[in-house]
């Protein structure tokens, strides 16, 4: 068959499932199976595909990972791999998908780096992504990322092994937990910049049914209090673990910005404000913590 042809037709059977980027999704799924880029796609695809042995095998490759689609599957956990902030990142179903809204926070921690060395902590790290591009920017930077699943914290520390940022390295703990001496005398930890995309829909949303995040691990999605209370924790508990004028960045839901920033006013933080995402919604919000 010839492959225009063919991704023609995967696209419209992607289309008629609901994906929002059939055309895209269609794409990088004969990228993976025949282990082609697109540049080589673009300038072969009037190519006859499927007459070798080796070639009928990346067909039925590609046919099964259209029919996962079809299902729902999202391609990231289809390739195992998912671009963020130009870096390659490999991805799992026990992690959350790197999107592109969460750039935003990395944008926004960048933003507020005046030194060229410092500390950043990540809370909730995932595959690292946050963490990782961060740590990329900013090489100067001692990055933290931390992760209460092991298998994130595994994963996030394979990513960086494999992009080479020794400046970042991740550890196993529950939110904070783990950086608190065990006695609760040895002094905490003092990072220049605490960064999270923590769990922020509400048990009840309907969009949790929907799309990509059917498979996405419901305990980095959904938080208690409407999505609310793990947003509250953050700033109610990261003062201590900020140096003085240390900044706080949390990414949240595109209505709850208002609400996120009354909770770093009423917990003591100065400068609050939020930042919109590409998409012009408010999706980060912040404040500066200043010690007593």
């Amino acid at each position: 068959m010839i492959l225009d042809t063919l991704l023609r037709r995967a696209a419209e059977r992607l289309l008629a499932a609901g994906s929002p980027t059939p055309g895209l999704d269609a794409e990088v799924l004969w990228m993976h199976a025949s282990g082609r880029d697109r540049t080589w796609l673009y300038t072969w695809g009037d190519r006859t595909w499927g007459e070798t042995p080796c070639e009928r095998f990346q067909l039925a490759r590609f046919d099964a990972l259209l029919a996962a689609r079809v299902q729902g599957m999202p391609v990231a956990y289809l390739t195992g791999e998912r671009e963020f902030f130009g870096l390659r990142l490999a991805t799992s179903r026990e992690t959350l998908i790197p999107r592109p809204d969460t750039e935003t926070l990395v944008s926004a921690a960048l933003e507020r780096v005046g030194a060229p060395a410092g500390q950043l902590l990540d809370m909730g790290t995932g595959t690292g992504a946050v963490a990782l591009a961060f740590a990329r920017e900013r090489p100067g930077w001692q990055v933290r990322g931390v992760d209460v699943r092991p298998e994130a914290v595994a994963l996030a520390r394979r990513n960086a092994e494999s992009l080479a940022l020794n400046n970042a390295r991740f550890i196993h703990s529950d939110w904070f937990s783990a950086l608190v001496g065990n006695d609760g005398t040895e002094p905490l930890p003092a990072f220049d910049l605490i960064v999270a995309n923590p769990p922020y829909i509400a048990a009840s949303d309907p969009h949790l049914v929907l799309g990509d995040v059917r498979f996405e691990p419901r305990s980095a999605l959904v938080a208690a209090d409407d999505g609310r209370a793990d947003l509250c924790y953050l700033i109610r508990h990261a003062g201590p673990f900020l140096t003085d004028g240390g900044w706080l960045l949390l990414e949240h839901g595109h209505t709850q910005a208002a609400d996120v920033r009354g909770m770093f006013e009423r917990a003591g933080y100065t400068q609050v404000a939020s930042v919109c995402d590409l998409g012009g919604h408010e999706r980060v919000s912040l404040g500066r913590w200043l010690a007593d």
